[in-house]
């Protein structure tokens, strides 16, 4: 009975080292993609791929030889995890409470607004190097260059259910009042009818579009609500695996110390 933590134990860290051996395969596939947004996170995941994997595998030669050090070193890095993904799922909760859409008369889509999100996305979104950054992406994606091909009529289009950076980054804010002429462009001779900032910045051409109005921003801060939020609930649910995880290593380090500390009587 007393050998059933440590079998618990190594099967758990196995699967983690295979899971772990599979965020660096999935970096590593993110590296070779063309696509600049994707490549950019290339690092930080193949890091957390590569930690986790020296992380599990010292748990599992500690578990496997009974070496009690390994295991309380596998058991120290795995308590500074779990108050890491406490904490960043208490922030994520926090800061994903605030902002939502705000519905547009005879459409179905919704627009946002930046000032309703969390100071911390507003900063983010200002600053202008990231903005610069996260800008080029938008450009380069096919969220408005397709809409014009998935949407052939405007009755389809004032029907359409936009992304949060279609409904932002695509096109000017309703207020403004320009007629839409289709999908992708819009009648800019008209004088507008709001003082909104956007109407103004707001051009036709495929790389200006709307990406500097403020709707744009807050159409990515929704984007990055919703991610964050799916982030979140995920954390929760390894947060409850992984204190499982040290519960049963507190239990195999107690196994192998107790093998360490016998002494053959003569």
């Amino acid at each position: 009975a007393g050998r059933d933590p440590h079998i618990m134990m190594l099967l758990l860290l196995f699967v983690e080292q295979i899971l772990a051996i599979l965020v660096v395969g999935f970096g590593f596939w993110m590296s070779t993609h063309n696509d600049e947004c994707r490549r950019s996170l290339t690092i930080p995941v193949m890091g957390l791929g590569g930690c986790r994997c020296r992380r599990s595998l010292a748990g599992f030669v500690g578990a496997w030889k009974n070496i009690s050090c390994l295991l309380w070193t596998y058991l120290i890095m795995l308590f500074v995890v779990l108050v890491a993904i406490m904490v960043f799922t208490v922030l994520a909760f926090i800061i994903t409470n605030t902002g939502t859409g705000h519905a547009v008369p005879g459409s179905r889509y919704k627009e946002y607004r930046l000032q309703d999100y969390s100071s911390w996305f507003v900063k983010q979104l200002n600053d202008t190097d990231k903005w610069t950054h996260l800008r080029s992406c938008l450009v380069k994606s096919d969220d408005c260059n397709s809409l014009s091909n998935r949407y052939k009529t405007l009755k389809q289009y004032k029907l359409a259910e936009l992304t949060p950076i279609e409904s932002g980054c695509c096109r000017p804010p309703a207020e403004c009042g320009y007629p839409a002429l289709n999908a992708s462009n819009f009648d800019l001779s008209y004088h507008p009818v709001s003082t909104n900032v956007d109407c103004k910045l707001y051009k036709n051409d495929r790389f200006l579009r709307c990406y500097d109005c403020n709707s744009c921003k807050a159409g990515v801060a929704q984007y990055m609500k919703t991610e964050w939020r799916v982030v979140a609930i995920f954390n929760v649910i390894l947060f409850i695996i992984l204190s499982f995880v040290y519960f049963v290593g507190c239990c195999a380090r107690r196994h192998a110390g107790g093998s360490d500390s016998k002494v053959p009587r003569r």
